[in-house]
């Protein structure tokens, strides 16, 4: 990718409706492969300043779209899934670079899948969202999946440039 994926054209598998939520979730993984697959777990698991970890925002990335796809869907969350978020925090879990990355993308690309299979007419169906039943729409959780995704993935970015072995920083 040569430039920024929003700038490479349309995707055509991708309704004009939900294209800019595409190419933010394109661009996320093409950032993810770059700034993360080189780290080590110490790099990973590194707070600086006390803030969250690379792992915790690779994790969160990851169960925050299953959770938003889940409501998408007009489904509610497993328990499951309750654990999988209490679990996103946990700084004592065994950690894998390739691992946690790859789950990051693989739920970005479910994403992605969700964005191109929504049929047009679905997208203004009302949905809820958590233990409140907050109401909002199919695609208010589809946007949200990619700008929430592409927030996480600027914290990323950022933090791998900080917690970069001396000498070996990235050029952000």
């Amino acid at each position: 990718m040569a430039n920024e994926a929003w700038l490479n054209g349309r995707l055509p598998e991708f309704s004009p409706l939900v294209m800019p939520a595409a190419h933010a979730l394109v661009q996320a993984i093409a950032d993810l492969e770059k700034f993360v697959r080189h780290l080590s777990v110490e790099e990973l698991s590194k707070r600086p300043n006390n803030s969250s970890s690379i792992a915790f925002h690779l994790r969160h990335i990851a169960g925050s779209i299953d959770r938003l796809l889940t409501y998408s869907r007009g489904e509610e969350l497993s328990a499951l899934q309750f654990e999988m978020l209490k679990a996103e925090n946990n700084y004592n879990l065994d950690l894998n670079t390739d691992e946690l990355v790859q789950k990051a993308i693989d739920k970005i690309y479910n994403a992605l899948d969700a964005l191109k299979n929504v049929a047009p007419e679905s997208l203004f169906e009302t949905r809820f969202v958590g233990r409140g039943k907050l109401s909002t729409n199919v695609f208010g959780l589809l946007f949200h999946i990619a700008e929430h995704t592409a927030r996480h993935v600027g914290q990323v970015a950022t933090l791998a440039g900080i917690v970069q072995k001396s000498g070996n920083k990235l050029n952000l």
